[in-house]
């Protein structure tokens, strides 16, 4: 199977669902930038300080996921390809929590903003963030301009990065402080 195909030298491209629709349409750019995320995270996940076996679970099932979601963002919803899809399960979403609070239990509390940075990989975990949150607003900018708000799967997504990018922030947080670097307060 040959990667390059030629089909996008004119602009457009498939959906996983069949259709062809211009390379900037909004369900591109959403499925995009949850591509950008899991691609970021990979490279996070390789940074991770040594004996640190539970983030780097977290980060390949948060990347699985992130497969998950892409999948579903790359298919209309009324298209008969959608029961070739895994659903996004709802305990995704609350395993994050989860890990957010256990993660939080050794972190000291936050009284102010934090500025973004610390460490090289806590730094990159922060921006993970960012993107995270960007691919929330394409989402649901991609919900609304299809007129999807009853959508169960795109709604479970939008939970999920809602969570996730919570969990980016601990997590950076967490890094800096496993890596000696404390977190610099806003002022």
């Amino acid at each position: 199977m040959k990667v390059y195909t030629g089909g996008g030298d004119k602009g457009k491209t498939s959906l996983f669902s069949g259709e062809r629709v211009a390379k900037h349409h909004v369900r591109i750019d959403a499925y995009g930038d949850i591509d950008e995320l899991n691609s970021l995270l990979g490279a996070i996940r390789s940074m991770l300080p040594l004996g640190e076996a539970d983030l780097a679970r977290d980060f390949e099932e948060i990347q699985r996921y992130l497969f998950v979601a892409g999948a579903w963002l790359s298919t209309t919803p009324d298209s008969p390809a959608t029961k070739h899809l895994s659903p996004l399960p709802v305990s995704a979403a609350k395993d994050l929590e989860q890990r957010i609070d256990a993660i939080s239990e050794v972190l000291p509390p936050l009284k102010s903003f934090i500025l973004p940075g610390g460490e090289a990989v806590a730094a990159w975990t922060h921006v993970g963030r960012t993107i995270c949150r960007r691919c929330e607003r394409k989402l649901t900018l991609l919900i609304e301009a299809e007129k999807m708000q009853e959508n169960a799967q795109l709604a479970a997504v939008q939970v999920y990065l809602n969570r996730l990018s919570d969990y980016l922030f601990v997590a950076a947080r967490y890094l800096n402080q496993v890596l000696g670097r404390e977190d610099i307060l806003w002022k």
